[in-house]
């Protein structure tokens, strides 16, 4: 059989030949996709970066590789299946109306605009990333926390955008009347999702009125922790046990929110309880070299090196006990940050032990002297 007649074959509306092209560039897109879908990468990488890290590079590529492959493949389909056409026994209709032709067209056409944006969020995605990197170099906080924030409405931005062009240019619905009717139930909307909008504004409320900045140590109701991300609904709060906590936006700007990372001290308050066989002259003693070694700690005075009277430490000697003569220890650390809080308070501690061991006294502890009595 000659080999031109055998391609001339006709299978479905559609020749050997037809179906070779539909198969071959889908062939070769695969062969092909991941080398071009990189080079591609790269040069988009050149237009938008200034420096040529490699790292940099490796992580563009991870980001915008997969997107541009895909979106490849769709543009090899597209030129390959030019070459096939739907079957009349089919009854396909044709692309302006109802029927499977128009259903390949419109989603073909719905999966290629979504590949193309899923590219530009990537590129945005990418840019938040370096730019989040370089607000990690400075030393002001908030642009550690405005970039996550503005990297999302670039997003958001993005994806009405792309719903706009896919509604008006794939399924030719009318925008402005579409924005008219939006309009027109705004209202239904805004108060069917007061909550969220309420959580919205309060983001925008933070970000303005700056209460905390990301990094900083909040107390927000019974949450403790480090503020690591402000979103628009939400925002994230690091626990000391390591736990992530999302407290809605709304309870930021509504509850008692105390930021403890603006504190320039933190205090230290508790008893020491001693025996009762301890005389007045052990305790006097006892309390006069507790009070010399807090004020002679480099750690409890202002960074200047000079006391405040509002911060001064104060060892008295409190009340009698139950089971023991307490004294009161109040001090602060000259610092805000919890790890140097513990280190100080542990050396204060070990040094106060000391300090009764010293002058011959002990820790008391919770007992009962039960007397008993003989009658005759």
């Amino acid at each position: 059989m000659d080999l031109n007649n055998f391609f001339q074959n006709s299978f479905l509306g559609n020749t050997i030949l037809d179906y070779s092209w539909f198969f071959g560039a889908i062939i070769l897109g695969l062969i092909f996709k991941k080398l071009i879908s990189k080079y591609l990468s790269h040069l988009i990488f050149k237009l938008i970066s200034k420096k040529r890290d490699p790292s940099q590079k490796i992580k563009f590529d991870e980001l915008l590789v997969k997107p541009i492959g895909f979106l490849i493949m769709l543009s090899i389909i597209f030129i390959g299946s030019s070459h096939i056409e739907i079957p009349i026994s089919w009854d396909a209709s044709n692309g302006e109306q109802f029927g499977l032709k128009m259903l390949l067209q419109k989603g073909f056409s719905l999966i290629y605009v979504i590949s193309i944006f899923w590219i530009i969020l990537r590129v945005i995605e990418y840019i938040g990333i370096i730019l989040i990197k370089k607000a990690d170099l400075t030393d002001n906080k908030m642009d550690d926390q405005l970039i996550p924030f503005a990297i999302e409405i670039a997003k958001i931005i993005t994806i009405v955008f792309g719903l706009f062009i896919i509604l008006g240019n794939i399924f030719n619905v009318n925008i402005t009347a579409l924005a008219t009717g939006l309009g027109i139930g705004g209202i239904a909307i805004a108060m069917a999702s007061k909550e969220s909008l309420e959580n919205l504004l309060g983001s925008f409320t933070i970000f303005f009125d700056r209460p905390f900045t990301v990094g900083d140590m909040v107390t927000v109701g019974s949450v403790t922790g480090v503020v690591e991300k402000v979103g628009f609904r939400s925002t994230r709060i690091r626990t000391f046990d390591k736990s992530v906590v999302t407290v809605p936006n709304k309870k930021m700007i509504d509850a008692e929110l105390d930021n403890l990372g603006v504190r320039p001290v933190r205090r230290v308050k508790f008893s020491v309880g001693l025996t009762y066989e301890t005389s007045v002259e052990q305790i006097k003693k006892i309390v006069m070299d507790i009070q010399n070694m807090i004020d002679d700690h480099p750690k409890t005075t202002n960074i200047d090196g000079e006391k405040s009277k509002n911060q001064e430490a104060r060892v008295r000697f409190e009340e009698f006990g139950d089971s023991s003569l307490n004294i009161l220890v109040l001090y602060y650390v000259n610092s805000p940050r919890w790890d140097d809080l513990i280190d100080v308070r542990q050396d204060i501690n070990y040094k106060i032990m000391d300090i009764v061991k010293k002058h011959n006294s002990d820790f008391a502890f919770p007992s009962t002297t039960v007397y008993l009595q003989k009658n005759n």
